[in-house]
């Protein structure tokens, strides 16, 4: 089976991919307007790219920072090359704190370039172990899509957080990988998509199901608890961007707030997401960082008028905006974690049981 892609023009596109040198990626920043491919020429445009977001997912984002270590070992010549991945890799960690996929794939590509003999080698093993990264984040939503599917009944109703479909996991998806396959087998699934202020991520889910052809409604942040209270949500999936061993889960901010009134109105709550997110290192959510944004994004707004795209202030005068990219849902608020491997409990032995 295919996986989840968007197909403009006849021809179909992943998230992100390596071509000639280049990291080229789906500028998310303006969809769904607009389709755009950007294109880097070394790690330090790549790097620039994650922080601002052009390219935005756990999955996407591993496997852009992983062609960016490529890129940084390429544009080195043979007697500088461990410095100047080892710079790379200093300056992609600063990007984005909180994603794990993130460093996961800088480490990976990182010790591979450290033990090579030689710059030829290393350029060779560097970029085996980024495709390596990059396929097995495909593989990765085709599993999470299968095992998923399985909590899916017929016309179940799912609500959603943010964005974790295939723009954020270079195919197939995380979070919404189960209701993509959920449709193709003809269950009729029907999602809620909260529109995951300020960034607005969820026009991309929203974007994303009606390229699947998904039933679904954009509904505001501060609705969900009325449809949840209401019995018109069957269970809530949210995507993850660093999980920690005893299963306290970083999301987009405003995830937590989903956990709890689902625990409230007994809904299930699930988190899906792929191996490379899990950090084994780090004990509790207490100790993820948690990365804070421009104050700009809170206070300005994009959208679509008769002039095109515009960029629009909402607040008066000097008013001042905190902006907290994500929050920590506690393992208790969680039912279960769905990843390539099945699903399982959000503590220390079912996490630990997957990489056992």
């Amino acid at each position: 089976m295919r996986g989840i892609l968007v197909k403009v023009n006849g021809k179909e596109y992943q998230s992100v991919w390596l071509e000639n040198g280049r990291v080229k990626m789906i500028d998310q920043r303006a969809l769904p307007f607009e389709f755009k491919i950007i294109e880097t020429n070394d790690w330090m445009q790549t790097a620039q790219a994650i922080n601002g977001m052009t390219i935005r997912g756990a999955g996407s984002i591993g496997a852009a920072s992983a062609f960016g270590m490529v890129q940084s070992i390429f544009s080195a010549n043979d007697k500088n090359f461990l410095k100047n991945a080892r710079i790379a890799a200093a300056g992609i960690k600063k990007t984005r704190p909180t994603a794990h996929d993130l460093f996961f794939a800088v480490d990976a590509v990182l010790g591979e370039i450290e033990k090579s003999d030689s710059a030829i080698e290393a350029r060779a093993m560097a970029k085996q172990m980024a495709d390596k990264i990059f396929w097995g984040y495909v593989e990765s939503g085709k599993k999470i899509a299968e095992h998923g599917n399985a909590l899916l009944g017929k016309n179940a109703r799912i609500l959603t957080h943010c964005n974790a479909g295939w723009l954020a996991l270079v195919e197939w998806g995380s979070a919404t990988a189960p209701i993509y396959l959920a449709q193709r087998k003809g269950k009729n699934p029907f999602v809620f998509v909260d529109e995951t202020r300020p960034r607005g991520q969820g026009r991309l889910t929203a974007w994303e199901l009606s390229q699947e052809k998904v039933r679904h409604a954009l509904i505001a942040d501060n609705a969900a608890g009325h449809f949840l209270s209401k019995g018109e949500i069957d269970l809530v999936i949210t995507g993850a961007d660093r999980i920690a061993s005893n299963g306290d889960t970083a999301n987009k901010i405003g995830t937590y707030e989903k956990a709890v009134l689902a625990k409230e109105n007994s809904v299930p709550f699930f988190i899906a997401a792929p191996l490379n997110t899990f950090d084994l290192k780090t004990k509790s959510g207490a100790e993820i960082e948690i990365e804070h944004r421009n104050p700009d994004e809170v206070l300005f707004v994009e959208g679509q008028s008769g002039k095109g795209t515009q960029r629009v202030k909402i607040v008066w005068g000097k008013t001042k905006a905190l902006n907290p990219a994500f929050d920590i849902t506690p393992s208790k608020y969680i039912t279960g974690i769905i990843t390539p491997e099945g699903i399982v409990k959000p503590n220390r032995k079912g996490i630990a049981g997957l990489f056992s």
